[in-house]
């Protein structure tokens, strides 16, 4: 029995299915299935009921699962620890983020952390601020940049949060477009009657758009909806629509012109989320500090955005 097995074995358990385990996993299939195999096999048990595609815990697994999942923290303990040892020259850090985050702060945050400390793995996971929250709950993150634009204070327990910005929501169209001619302000009202190109239904940005819509009594002029952030980003670029979109998202986007949305005017917070009861390692650390300091240099007015972007506090 090995870490590999325990990890494969917690993943199926976790999915429910063989195919997205391997998936999240890195591996193909039929490898995976051998490492189920040859685990039961040692442990001398079936681990999983498998009926017509449906896959559960028997006894044995549902006995092994919580012994699994304690041997995988201690052993990523274990290597917490070595990596402290060996200072910043090397270690791992998980690091959550929104994937409206991925294309702005995050992005700019890692560049320069990487340029700074080669040796550190670092781990992205890109998910809304709900699930992140559930994962670094969990154990599965050390840090997690979320955004707030609906409550969410019953789903943060243990968590310690430090605002690091305020973001206003701006409304986006192609650079070459006449819609927003030239105007640096436009109503929500006014946006109604546009063509907008939406996010899927559950982003926290469509949620918070949709609310504020719905209150003023309006329906949006809606073209295409189900889409992620580069791909919005990317049609509206090419001119099918406007959207709806953090401020921050238009650092080095020449494609793009944007207005301030108001009457009403929307925002959000971004908050860095951690552990309160867990000691957070040095390339954590170190990583929040970049963090904080790349916060700081997207607000300033050498990039275009402090009308839009405040610091925290």
């Amino acid at each position: 029995m090995n870490l590999e097995q325990l990890t494969s074995f917690v993943e199926v358990a976790a999915t429910g299915h063989f195919t997205k385990a391997a998936a999240s996993l890195h591996l193909a299939q039929p490898s995976l299935s051998r490492q189920i195999s040859t685990l039961e096999k040692e442990l001398g048990a079936e681990l999983f009921h498998r009926a017509h595609g449906h896959i559960s815990l028997t006894a044995a697994g549902e006995t092994l699962l919580p012994t699994a999942r304690r041997m995988l923290a201690d052993a990523e303990a274990v290597r917490r620890d070595m990596d402290e040892l060996a200072g910043l020259r090397r270690g791992r850090i998980r690091l959550g983020a929104t994937p409206t985050l991925c294309v702005s702060l995050v992005a700019e945050a890692i560049s320069g952390f990487h340029h700074e400390h080669p040796g550190i793995e670092l781990e992205l996971v890109e998910k809304g601020s709900r699930e992140l929250i559930e994962s670094l709950g969990a154990g599965g993150l050390d840090l997690a940049l979320i955004t707030r634009t609906l409550d969410l204070g019953a789903q943060m327990p243990r968590l310690d949060l430090q605002e690091v910005l305020g973001e206003d929501l701006v409304v986006i169209d192609a650079a070459d477009s006449h819609r927003l001619s030239g105007r640096d302000r436009i109503t929500l009202a006014e946006v109604a009657d546009l063509p907008q190109v939406l996010f899927h239904h559950g982003y926290d940005l469509r949620e918070a758009t949709s609310a504020a819509f719905e209150s003023a009594g309006l329906s949006p002029n809606v073209v295409v909806e189900g889409a992620e952030m580069d791909a919005v980003l990317r049609f509206v670029e090419r001119g099918i629509g406007v959207a709806i979109v953090p401020a921050m998202v238009l650092v080095d986007r020449p494609r793009l012109t944007s207005a301030q949305l108001v009457d009403p005017s929307l925002s959000r917070t971004v908050s860095l989320a951690e552990r309160a009861d867990v000691r957070a390692t040095r390339a954590a650390s170190a990583m929040e500090s970049t963090i904080l300091a790349t916060a700081r240099a997207m607000a300033s007015e050498d990039t275009g955005l402090a009308a839009h972007v405040r610091l925290a506090g």
